[in-house]
């Protein structure tokens, strides 16, 4: 009984909190949802951010080559060229920073970079499940993960749930988008039509049943 009703307090946490922004937020119907790119479309490129650990690579200059930290001010220190700005890049165009000032001292510098360490971003990329389900979860994102993968994350929906008034509330341009989620044809139906993949950031919310 109390799982229960602390299930329903935070599920009415966050309506209060949806509804306090209401002037930021979109109701998108089914076929909206579907005709709308920018709803469904997934996270393609990583940007670096604060705390991530990069490997910088030199070809053929392994005096150049380093495993740095990305500093609270948003940047990571080199040998000849000093300091680079990170935070806020994609990897390729960090790369393209570092070659080109690399020019200055080495002979067509060929640099690669990647992150070792993902860190910068650990909250902003979770998915988290909320509402009448066995286990209320913030798990990290993964590329590929659909609905389905992160209700049954957190254990599926419990005895109390409405499956099929789920709600995907994703943060698209500064704005919430709430769509539709059809979870009981998910689980016990087999239609995927609203299987969709997640996003980061993005927060499920399955209702309880009203009796």
């Amino acid at each position: 009984m109390i799982k229960r009703k602390l299930t329903v307090l935070v599920t009415a946490i966050i309506v209060m909190i949806v509804a306090g922004c209401a002037s930021d937020i979109y109701i998108e119907t089914d076929s909206e949802v579907f005709r709308n790119q920018d709803t469904l479309k997934t996270v393609d490129t990583y940007r670096i951010g604060v705390d991530d650990t990069v490997v910088i690579n030199v070809w053929k200059n392994p005096e150049l080559s380093v495993t740095v930290p990305v500093r609270p001010d948003g940047k990571v220190s080199m040998p000849l060229i000093g300091d680079v700005p990170a935070a806020g890049y994609t990897p390729e165009e960090v790369s393209i920073i570092i070659k080109k000032r690399l020019q200055n001292y080495v002979r067509d510098p060929n640099v690669t970079l990647i992150i070792s360490d993902l860190q910068s971003h650990e909250y902003l990329t979770r998915v988290r499940v909320t509402g009448a389900v066995q286990n209320q979860s913030s798990m990290n994102y993964r590329q590929g993960m659909t609905v389905l993968d992160a209700v049954l994350g957190a254990g599926g929906v419990n005895d109390y749930a409405a499956p099929d008034k789920t709600k995907l509330y994703r943060k698209i341009s500064g704005k919430t988008r709430v769509i539709s989620i059809y979870l009981g044809d998910i689980l016990y139906k087999g239609r995927l039509s609203t299987n969709i993949e997640l996003r980061p950031g993005d927060i499920i919310t399955v209702p309880e049943r009203i009796f």
